[in-house]
């Protein structure tokens, strides 16, 4: 029961975060850390959540959507990035 009253604040997060890039950032840091203490073991949850929420928010940025409405990043088979309409 405590664990649930302590991750109901993390879920509210993205929500309460102003600009869209802060919102994938809060989503990437949450989404990140659950897989993080998911795939860690009993003994290194905690590190695993922090390197989790690490690597999301820096996904999020790096792969998030681009700065125009209705267009989003892409990378071709050379791995350059673009920019083109969303599927």
């Amino acid at each position: 029961m405590k664990r649930i009253l302590l991750t109901l604040p993390l879920l509210a997060l993205p929500i309460a975060a102003c600009t869209p890039a802060e919102q994938n950032a809060a989503l990437g840091a949450v989404g990140g850390a659950a897989v993080g203490a998911a795939v860690s073991s009993d003994s290194d949850r905690e590190k695993g959540a922090v390197v989790g929420a690490i690597v999301g928010v820096a996904a999020s940025q790096l792969l998030g959507p681009a700065p125009q409405t209705g267009k989003c990043y892409y990378r071709d088979q050379y791995g350059n990035r673009f920019i083109a309409d969303c599927r």
